[in-house]
Protein backbone atom coordinates (compact mmCIF):
# COMPACT_ATOMS: atom_id res chain seq x y z
CA UNK A 1 0.00 0.00 0.00
CA UNK A 2 1.94 3.02 -1.23
CA UNK A 3 1.19 6.35 0.42
CA UNK A 4 3.50 8.18 -1.94
CA UNK A 5 2.42 9.61 -5.27
CA UNK A 6 4.56 10.68 -8.17
CA UNK A 7 6.70 13.77 -7.75
CA UNK A 8 5.88 15.42 -11.05
CA UNK A 9 8.96 17.61 -11.20
CA UNK A 10 12.05 18.60 -9.33
CA UNK A 11 11.31 21.59 -7.14
CA UNK A 12 7.77 20.49 -6.27
CA UNK A 13 6.72 22.18 -3.00
CA UNK A 14 5.72 19.80 -0.21
CA UNK A 15 4.37 20.57 3.26
CA UNK A 16 5.21 18.38 6.23
CA UNK A 17 3.77 18.58 9.73
CA UNK A 18 5.65 16.85 12.55
CA UNK A 19 3.34 16.07 15.48
CA UNK A 20 5.04 14.92 18.67
CA UNK A 21 3.86 14.63 22.27
CA UNK A 22 5.48 17.90 23.38
CA UNK A 23 5.53 20.04 20.23
CA UNK A 24 4.26 20.48 16.69
CA UNK A 25 6.60 21.29 13.82
CA UNK A 26 5.96 22.30 10.26
CA UNK A 27 8.00 22.87 7.12
CA UNK A 28 7.80 23.62 3.43
CA UNK A 29 10.47 21.97 1.30
CA UNK A 30 11.24 21.50 -2.36
CA UNK A 31 11.74 18.00 -3.75
CA UNK A 32 15.19 17.42 -5.27
CA UNK A 33 16.17 14.43 -7.41
CA UNK A 34 19.47 14.23 -5.53
CA UNK A 35 17.48 12.95 -2.54
CA UNK A 36 18.47 16.05 -0.55
CA UNK A 37 15.40 18.20 0.17
CA UNK A 38 15.63 21.98 0.02
CA UNK A 39 13.90 23.27 3.15
CA UNK A 40 12.40 26.72 2.60
CA UNK A 41 10.70 27.15 5.98
CA UNK A 42 10.84 25.32 9.31
CA UNK A 43 8.80 26.14 12.43
CA UNK A 44 8.02 24.52 15.79
CA UNK A 45 5.55 25.34 18.56
CA UNK A 46 5.41 23.73 22.03
CA UNK A 47 2.40 21.84 23.35
CA UNK A 48 1.46 23.24 26.76
CA UNK A 49 1.61 20.36 29.20
CA UNK A 50 -0.17 19.99 32.53
CA UNK A 51 0.65 18.33 35.85
CA UNK A 52 -1.67 15.44 34.96
CA UNK A 53 -2.60 13.96 31.59
CA UNK A 54 -6.23 13.85 30.49
CA UNK A 55 -6.22 11.86 27.24
CA UNK A 56 -9.20 13.74 25.73
CA UNK A 57 -7.67 17.14 26.50
CA UNK A 58 -4.30 15.82 25.36
CA UNK A 59 -5.70 15.18 21.88
CA UNK A 60 -7.07 18.74 21.78
CA UNK A 61 -3.76 20.16 23.03
CA UNK A 62 -2.07 19.54 19.66
CA UNK A 63 -4.62 21.60 17.72
CA UNK A 64 -3.63 25.05 19.01
CA UNK A 65 0.07 24.78 18.03
CA UNK A 66 -0.95 23.04 14.78
CA UNK A 67 -3.21 26.01 13.98
CA UNK A 68 -0.36 28.42 14.70
CA UNK A 69 2.13 26.49 12.55
CA UNK A 70 -0.26 26.00 9.60
CA UNK A 71 -1.32 29.65 9.76
CA UNK A 72 2.27 30.92 9.66
CA UNK A 73 3.17 28.55 6.82
CA UNK A 74 0.24 29.71 4.71
CA UNK A 75 1.13 33.41 5.16
CA UNK A 76 4.83 33.23 4.31
CA UNK A 77 4.28 33.72 0.58
CA UNK A 78 6.33 30.67 -0.39
CA UNK A 79 3.48 29.07 -2.31
CA UNK A 80 0.80 26.42 -2.00
CA UNK A 81 2.17 22.89 -1.42
CA UNK A 82 1.29 20.30 -4.02
CA UNK A 83 1.38 17.51 -1.45
CA UNK A 84 0.93 17.43 2.33
CA UNK A 85 2.37 14.88 4.75
CA UNK A 86 1.91 14.50 8.48
CA UNK A 87 4.46 12.55 10.56
CA UNK A 88 3.08 11.20 13.84
CA UNK A 89 5.12 10.32 16.92
CA UNK A 90 3.86 8.40 19.95
CA UNK A 91 1.26 8.38 21.36
CA UNK A 92 -0.56 9.38 18.17
CA UNK A 93 -0.01 6.02 16.44
CA UNK A 94 0.69 2.38 17.23
CA UNK A 95 2.78 0.08 15.05
CA UNK A 96 4.09 -3.44 14.80
CA UNK A 97 6.27 -5.51 12.54
CA UNK A 98 4.57 -8.83 11.86
CA UNK A 99 5.90 -11.97 10.20
CA UNK A 100 3.38 -13.95 8.16
CA UNK A 101 4.17 -17.62 7.50
CA UNK A 102 2.46 -20.04 5.12
CA UNK A 103 3.74 -23.61 4.78
CA UNK A 104 2.27 -26.47 2.75
CA UNK A 105 3.36 -30.03 1.95
CA UNK A 106 2.89 -29.42 -1.76
CA UNK A 107 3.91 -26.45 -3.90
CA UNK A 108 1.50 -23.56 -4.32
CA UNK A 109 1.53 -20.50 -6.61
CA UNK A 110 2.07 -17.12 -5.00
CA UNK A 111 -0.66 -14.76 -6.24
CA UNK A 112 -1.68 -11.20 -5.44
CA UNK A 113 -4.92 -12.48 -3.90
CA UNK A 114 -3.03 -14.92 -1.66
CA UNK A 115 -0.73 -12.18 -0.35
CA UNK A 116 -3.60 -9.70 0.07
CA UNK A 117 -5.67 -12.23 2.03
CA UNK A 118 -2.77 -13.11 4.32
CA UNK A 119 -2.00 -9.43 5.01
CA UNK A 120 -5.68 -8.56 5.58
CA UNK A 121 -5.89 -11.32 8.18
CA UNK A 122 -2.74 -9.99 9.86
CA UNK A 123 -4.17 -6.46 10.00
CA UNK A 124 -7.30 -7.77 11.72
CA UNK A 125 -5.18 -9.69 14.25
CA UNK A 126 -3.11 -6.57 14.89
CA UNK A 127 -6.23 -4.57 15.68
CA UNK A 128 -7.54 -7.23 18.06
CA UNK A 129 -4.26 -7.90 19.86
CA UNK A 130 -2.55 -4.55 19.97
CA UNK A 131 -4.99 -1.69 19.73
CA UNK A 132 -7.67 -2.56 22.26
CA UNK A 133 -5.66 -1.12 25.15
CA UNK A 134 -5.08 2.17 23.31
CA UNK A 135 -8.57 2.99 22.13
CA UNK A 136 -11.99 3.39 23.64
CA UNK A 137 -14.79 1.08 22.58
CA UNK A 138 -16.28 2.28 19.34
CA UNK A 139 -13.39 4.54 18.44
CA UNK A 140 -12.53 3.81 14.82
CA UNK A 141 -8.99 3.07 13.70
CA UNK A 142 -7.38 4.03 10.40
CA UNK A 143 -4.52 2.17 8.75
CA UNK A 144 -1.83 4.73 7.89
CA UNK A 145 1.07 2.51 6.78
CA UNK A 146 1.43 -0.99 5.42
CA UNK A 147 4.89 -1.76 4.11
CA UNK A 148 6.17 -5.07 2.82
CA UNK A 149 9.67 -5.14 4.30
CA UNK A 150 10.77 -8.56 3.09
CA UNK A 151 9.37 -11.58 1.20
CA UNK A 152 10.96 -15.04 1.33
CA UNK A 153 10.19 -18.18 -0.69
CA UNK A 154 11.54 -21.51 0.61
CA UNK A 155 13.89 -19.59 2.91
CA UNK A 156 15.33 -17.25 0.25
CA UNK A 157 14.56 -13.55 -0.05
CA UNK A 158 12.96 -12.49 -3.32
CA UNK A 159 11.81 -9.16 -4.74
CA UNK A 160 9.47 -10.79 -7.30
CA UNK A 161 7.42 -13.51 -5.56
CA UNK A 162 4.32 -13.30 -7.78
CA UNK A 163 3.49 -16.33 -9.97
CA UNK A 164 6.34 -18.34 -8.45
CA UNK A 165 5.79 -21.78 -6.91
CA UNK A 166 6.84 -22.49 -3.34
CA UNK A 167 6.14 -24.69 -0.33
CA UNK A 168 6.93 -21.93 2.14
CA UNK A 169 6.09 -18.22 2.05
CA UNK A 170 7.25 -15.71 4.64
CA UNK A 171 6.26 -12.02 4.49
CA UNK A 172 7.55 -9.39 6.92
CA UNK A 173 5.22 -6.37 7.06
CA UNK A 174 5.24 -3.13 9.03
CA UNK A 175 1.78 -1.91 10.06
CA UNK A 176 0.87 1.37 11.71
CA UNK A 177 -2.55 2.70 12.67
CA UNK A 178 -4.02 5.72 14.39
CA UNK A 179 -7.39 6.58 15.98
CA UNK A 180 -9.74 8.17 13.47
CA UNK A 181 -10.62 10.85 16.03
CA UNK A 182 -7.01 12.10 16.08
CA UNK A 183 -6.51 11.98 12.30
CA UNK A 184 -9.77 13.72 11.44
CA UNK A 185 -9.04 16.60 13.85
CA UNK A 186 -5.56 17.03 12.36
CA UNK A 187 -6.96 16.99 8.80
CA UNK A 188 -9.69 19.47 9.65
CA UNK A 189 -7.14 21.88 11.17
CA UNK A 190 -4.64 21.70 8.29
CA UNK A 191 -7.33 22.04 5.62
CA UNK A 192 -8.36 25.40 7.01
CA UNK A 193 -5.14 26.71 5.52
CA UNK A 194 -4.21 24.26 2.74
CA UNK A 195 -6.58 22.58 0.29
CA UNK A 196 -4.29 20.42 -1.85
CA UNK A 197 -5.90 17.00 -1.75
CA UNK A 198 -5.45 14.24 0.79
CA UNK A 199 -3.08 14.47 3.73
CA UNK A 200 -0.80 11.44 3.89
CA UNK A 201 0.12 10.16 7.36
CA UNK A 202 3.44 8.56 8.28
CA UNK A 203 4.83 7.16 11.54
CA UNK A 204 7.99 8.73 12.94
CA UNK A 205 9.47 5.29 13.57
CA UNK A 206 9.38 4.40 9.86
CA UNK A 207 10.75 7.81 8.87
CA UNK A 208 13.72 7.69 11.27
CA UNK A 209 14.41 4.00 10.60
CA UNK A 210 14.62 4.50 6.83
CA UNK A 211 16.85 7.59 7.10
CA UNK A 212 19.26 6.02 9.61
CA UNK A 213 19.41 2.77 7.61
CA UNK A 214 20.32 4.71 4.45
CA UNK A 215 22.88 6.89 6.26
CA UNK A 216 24.62 4.00 8.03
CA UNK A 217 24.54 1.25 5.41
CA UNK A 218 27.15 -0.89 7.19
CA UNK A 219 25.23 -0.76 10.49
CA UNK A 220 22.79 -3.67 10.19
CA UNK A 221 21.89 -3.90 13.89
CA UNK A 222 20.89 -0.92 16.02
CA UNK A 223 18.34 0.56 18.40
CA UNK A 224 16.28 3.65 17.66
CA UNK A 225 15.29 5.50 20.83
CA UNK A 226 13.03 8.54 20.64
CA UNK A 227 12.39 10.28 23.97
CA UNK A 228 9.45 12.63 23.52
CA UNK A 229 7.62 14.81 25.99
CA UNK A 230 5.33 12.07 27.29
CA UNK A 231 6.54 8.79 25.75
CA UNK A 232 9.81 6.93 25.15
CA UNK A 233 9.85 4.79 22.00
CA UNK A 234 12.36 2.00 21.44
CA UNK A 235 12.72 0.14 18.12
CA UNK A 236 15.12 -2.73 17.43
CA UNK A 237 16.62 -3.20 13.97
CA UNK A 238 18.28 -6.52 13.12
CA UNK A 239 19.88 -7.24 9.73
CA UNK A 240 18.48 -3.91 8.48
CA UNK A 241 14.90 -5.01 9.28
CA UNK A 242 12.70 -3.20 11.79
CA UNK A 243 12.01 -6.17 14.07
CA UNK A 244 10.36 -4.92 17.26
CA UNK A 245 9.03 -1.69 18.74
CA UNK A 246 7.85 -0.84 22.23
CA UNK A 247 7.17 2.24 24.31
CA UNK A 248 6.55 3.37 27.87
CA UNK A 249 4.76 6.52 29.10
CA UNK A 250 7.75 8.35 30.56
CA UNK A 251 9.43 11.10 28.60
CA UNK A 252 11.06 14.43 29.33
CA UNK A 253 7.93 15.84 30.97
CA UNK A 254 8.09 13.02 33.54
CA UNK A 255 11.33 14.52 34.85
CA UNK A 256 9.91 18.07 34.90
CA UNK A 257 6.71 16.98 36.66
CA UNK A 258 8.73 14.98 39.20
CA UNK A 259 10.89 17.97 40.09
CA UNK A 260 7.84 20.28 40.33
CA UNK A 261 6.04 17.82 42.60
CA UNK A 262 9.05 17.26 44.88
CA UNK A 263 9.73 21.01 45.25
CA UNK A 264 6.04 22.03 45.24
CA UNK A 265 6.87 24.44 42.42
CA UNK A 266 5.27 25.30 39.11
CA UNK A 267 6.19 23.34 35.99
CA UNK A 268 7.86 26.44 34.58
CA UNK A 269 10.02 26.85 37.69
CA UNK A 270 11.00 23.18 37.59
CA UNK A 271 11.92 23.46 33.90
CA UNK A 272 14.09 26.53 34.61
CA UNK A 273 15.92 24.77 37.45
CA UNK A 274 16.59 21.75 35.22
CA UNK A 275 17.92 24.00 32.47
CA UNK A 276 20.34 25.63 34.92
CA UNK A 277 21.48 22.26 36.20
CA UNK A 278 21.99 20.84 32.68
CA UNK A 279 24.01 23.92 31.74
CA UNK A 280 25.98 23.61 35.02
CA UNK A 281 24.92 27.14 35.98
CA UNK A 282 23.09 26.23 39.18
CA UNK A 283 24.39 27.36 42.57
CA UNK A 284 25.54 24.88 45.23
CA UNK A 285 22.38 24.99 47.41
CA UNK A 286 20.16 24.44 44.37
CA UNK A 287 22.25 21.49 43.20
CA UNK A 288 22.23 19.98 46.68
CA UNK A 289 18.44 20.17 46.75
CA UNK A 290 17.88 18.97 43.17
CA UNK A 291 20.40 16.15 42.80
CA UNK A 292 18.68 13.53 45.03
CA UNK A 293 15.31 14.32 43.41
CA UNK A 294 16.71 13.92 39.91
CA UNK A 295 18.61 10.75 40.82
CA UNK A 296 15.36 9.17 42.03
CA UNK A 297 13.56 10.17 38.83
CA UNK A 298 16.45 8.86 36.71
CA UNK A 299 16.21 5.47 38.41
CA UNK A 300 12.45 5.31 37.82
CA UNK A 301 12.93 6.07 34.11
CA UNK A 302 15.86 3.63 33.91
CA UNK A 303 13.78 0.82 35.44
CA UNK A 304 11.12 1.26 32.75
CA UNK A 305 13.84 1.43 30.09
CA UNK A 306 15.32 -1.86 31.31
CA UNK A 307 11.89 -3.51 31.30
CA UNK A 308 11.29 -2.30 27.73
CA UNK A 309 14.63 -3.75 26.57
CA UNK A 310 13.74 -7.07 28.17
CA UNK A 311 10.36 -7.07 26.42
CA UNK A 312 11.83 -6.63 22.93
CA UNK A 313 14.85 -8.92 23.34
CA UNK A 314 12.94 -12.20 22.81
CA UNK A 315 16.01 -14.24 23.80
CA UNK A 316 18.26 -12.52 21.25
CA UNK A 317 20.96 -9.99 21.93
CA UNK A 318 20.11 -6.32 21.79
CA UNK A 319 22.26 -4.18 19.47
CA UNK A 320 24.80 -1.99 21.26
CA UNK A 321 24.56 0.93 18.81
CA UNK A 322 21.84 3.43 19.73
CA UNK A 323 20.53 6.29 17.62
CA UNK A 324 18.95 8.66 20.13
CA UNK A 325 16.58 11.57 19.46
CA UNK A 326 15.17 13.89 22.12
CA UNK A 327 13.60 17.31 22.40
CA UNK A 328 14.16 20.31 24.64
CA UNK A 329 17.90 19.84 25.15
CA UNK A 330 17.58 16.54 27.02
CA UNK A 331 19.93 14.52 24.77
CA UNK A 332 22.95 14.55 27.09
CA UNK A 333 20.74 14.05 30.14
CA UNK A 334 19.22 10.79 28.90
CA UNK A 335 22.38 9.78 27.04
CA UNK A 336 24.28 9.70 30.34
CA UNK A 337 21.55 7.63 32.01
CA UNK A 338 21.69 5.04 29.23
CA UNK A 339 25.50 4.95 29.12
CA UNK A 340 25.84 4.42 32.87
CA UNK A 341 23.14 1.75 32.91
CA UNK A 342 24.64 -1.53 34.09
CA UNK A 343 22.11 -4.35 34.33
CA UNK A 344 20.98 -4.83 30.75
CA UNK A 345 24.23 -3.89 29.06
CA UNK A 346 25.95 -7.01 30.32
CA UNK A 347 23.05 -9.42 30.12
CA UNK A 348 21.22 -8.51 26.92
CA UNK A 349 23.41 -6.37 24.69
CA UNK A 350 26.19 -7.31 22.29
CA UNK A 351 28.62 -4.91 24.01
CA UNK A 352 28.62 -1.61 25.89
CA UNK A 353 26.18 0.95 24.48
CA UNK A 354 27.46 3.42 21.89
CA UNK A 355 25.13 6.40 21.45
CA UNK A 356 24.81 8.48 18.29
CA UNK A 357 22.59 11.55 18.73
CA UNK A 358 20.25 12.21 15.82
CA UNK A 359 20.85 15.95 15.98
CA UNK A 360 21.56 18.59 13.34
CA UNK A 361 25.27 17.79 13.45
CA UNK A 362 24.74 14.10 12.67
CA UNK A 363 22.21 14.98 9.95
CA UNK A 364 24.44 17.65 8.41
CA UNK A 365 24.42 17.46 4.62
CA UNK A 366 21.22 15.42 4.34
CA UNK A 367 19.20 18.58 3.60
CA UNK A 368 19.88 22.10 2.35
CA UNK A 369 18.18 25.25 3.57
CA UNK A 370 16.89 28.44 2.03
CA UNK A 371 17.70 31.71 3.80
CA UNK A 372 17.38 31.34 7.57
CA UNK A 373 15.24 28.19 7.85
CA UNK A 374 15.61 26.66 11.32
CA UNK A 375 17.67 23.45 11.51
CA UNK A 376 15.22 21.07 13.20
CA UNK A 377 16.42 17.42 13.31
CA UNK A 378 12.90 15.96 13.23
CA UNK A 379 11.90 18.12 10.26
CA UNK A 380 15.15 17.21 8.48
CA UNK A 381 14.52 13.49 8.99
CA UNK A 382 10.90 13.74 7.83
CA UNK A 383 11.83 15.78 4.75
CA UNK A 384 14.65 13.43 3.72
CA UNK A 385 12.36 10.40 4.04
CA UNK A 386 9.50 11.96 2.06
CA UNK A 387 11.81 13.42 -0.60
CA UNK A 388 13.58 10.12 -1.28
CA UNK A 389 10.40 8.10 -1.58
CA UNK A 390 8.71 10.67 -3.79
CA UNK A 391 11.70 10.50 -6.13
CA UNK A 392 11.87 6.69 -5.96
CA UNK A 393 8.15 6.30 -6.64
CA UNK A 394 8.42 8.67 -9.61
CA UNK A 395 11.37 6.78 -11.12
CA UNK A 396 9.62 3.42 -10.77
CA UNK A 397 6.61 4.53 -12.83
Amino acid sequence: MGIFTKAEKEGELVAVFDIRSSSVGGALFRVQKSGIPKIALSLREPIIFKRTIDINRFVLSILKPLNVIAGKMSKMGIGAPEQIFCVLSSPWFVSQTRIINLKKDTSFTVTTKLIDDLIKKEINLFEEEHLAKYTETGNKIRLIELKNIKTMLNGYETVNPLDQKSKELEITVFISMSPEQVLSKIEETIKRYFHSGNIKFISSVMSSFAVVRDMYTTQENFLLIDIGGEVTDISMIKKSVLRESTSFPMGQNFIIRGVASALDSTLGEAESLLSLLKAEHGDAPTEKKLNPIIEKLKMEWLKKFQEALSNISMDISIPATIFLSTEMGFADFFGKIIKTEQFNQYTLTESKFEIIFLDTETLHGTAVFEKNAIRDPFIITDSVYINRFLINSASSR
